[in-house]
């Protein structure tokens, strides 16, 4: 049996636990040195997954920016860029977004249903796979590793954190904590109301904390509970 990959989600909130504001330009985090960081963790990366909701609000590349350590990447016998993930069950992408024009490799997990409208609309632009008639997490990272997937990166967003922290499928958690609060109740948290592993009184163990300038960088080990 093929090994699922070792599951990083990744993401920087506000001490009040928010992914961004409701404002039409996208909330500053984290600052340089925290960037820096996440640029090493994609570097050391098979592959980077977001959802399509944070495609289309984001519009990011999501790539590899160092130039260093694209070459060691390709010194190592990689690609230059870990394949780009996106996930949709509606199938509904725009073939414009950054995400398919900048980078390597990319693929799109779907499900039956929606399968030939990513494929026509996309047009060749990234590899299109369905996981049957319901989008299984389990399911999509068995395809990653089939694909030779051994460590992927989860950018988000918070739909996709917390579905996948739900079904204790997340192996670590990388949280940027930033000193900002947003207060705003339609903002997009990190976490989202589910039924998580253990209930509220189980605690993940901690793997690492450190300041990153003003930004608070922590590590936790969500399937190390007590």
């Amino acid at each position: 049996m093929t090994a699922r990959p070792y599951v990083v989600l990744s993401a920087a909130m506000s001490v009040d636990g928010y992914l961004d504001d409701t404002s039409s330009e996208r909330l500053r985090l984290s600052n340089a040195a925290d960037f820096d960081r996440v640029d090493q963790v994609r570097a050391e990366s098979d592959a980077i997954l977001i959802g399509a909701n944070t495609m289309r609000r984001d519009n990011p590349r999501l790539l590899v920016n160092s130039e260093e350590r694209r070459a060691q990447r390709v010194a190592d016998g990689k690609p230059a860029y870990p394949l780009k993930v996106t996930v949709t069950r509606t199938g509904d992408l725009s073939a414009d977004l950054n995400f398919w024009h900048h980078g390597g490799e990319k693929l799109v997990v779907t499900v039956d249903d929606a399968a030939e409208k990513v494929r026509a609309t996309l047009r060749g632009l990234a590899n299109v796979v369905s996981v049957g008639p319901d989008l299984d997490w389990g399911l999509v990272l068995d395809e990653l590793g089939r694909r030779g997937v051994a460590r992927l990166m989860v950018e988000g967003g918070g739909t996709i954190h917390t579905q996948l922290m739900a079904a204790n499928l997340a192996d670590e958690v990388h949280l940027a904590i930033a000193p900002l609060l947003v207060g705003q109740p339609e903002a997009a948290r990190f976490l989202g109301a589910a039924d998580y592993p253990g209930g509220s009184t189980s605690r993940m163990k901690v793997l690492e904390i450190r300041a990153i300038d003003d930004v608070i960088f922590v590590r936790y080990s969500p399937k190390e509970r007590g």
